[in-house]
């Protein structure tokens, strides 16, 4: 485990170092991240934190997803995910609402698939074709991956990481959809 979460530290300094390489370069350490991700079965949280953000966004998210097990599980996943890609959970639950609105077995015009809309592709090209998109802990494992990668690769700048995700880099619709969301519903 610690071997695996070592190599994730080097990714995120080789990503750092790859910035300005070749578009198929990216790809390569994309797909890498991916698949060590996908490997990694450990998590570490801080138990109290997320009891209470449980809490706040069970409450908020009972409209979308009314059955209150099924609200807390999906609740739990966000919360464990986002954390292991370092990401804030609130940015998350605004991605899924943007993308799918919390339905897992959301499909979009372009084929991807699950609540973070992951493009089936990437199962081929991580050497896990018999996962599941539809499986709320592999949509949410790998799709705080691509979040996280694009973030690093853009430095910081979440409005680039956001359009990235989306595949509209250079547009600022998708990004500012996402802000809404994080805005009227996660943040208040």
């Amino acid at each position: 485990m610690i071997g695996l979460r070592g190599i994730g530290l080097s990714l995120l300094l080789l990503a750092a170092v790859t910035v300005h390489a070749a578009p198929q370069q990216l790809d390569q350490d994309l797909r890498l991240r991916l698949a060590l991700a996908m490997a990694d079965e450990g998590s570490a949280q801080d138990r109290f934190e997320a009891e209470v953000w449980l809490t706040d966004m069970s409450l908020r998210l009972s409209k979308r997803v009314p059955d209150p097990h099924e609200r807390l599980q999906l609740l739990r996943q966000v919360y464990l995910e986002a954390r292991r890609a370092d990401l804030p959970p609130e940015l998350v639950l605004a991605v899924i609402q943007v993308e799918s609105n919390f339905d897992r077995f959301a499909i979009s015009s372009a084929g991807a698939q699950g609540l973070m809309q992951i493009m089936p592709f990437w199962l081929d090209e991580i050497g896990r074709p018999d996962d599941n998109l539809f499986h709320v802990h592999t949509s949410l494992r790998m799709g705080c991956t691509i979040l996280r990668y694009y973030l690093d690769m853009e430095r910081g700048d979440l409005t680039r990481a956001l359009a990235r995700y989306n595949g509209s880099l250079g547009s600022a619709k998708y990004p500012q959809r996402i802000y809404t969301a994080l805005r009227t519903r996660w943040y208040k």
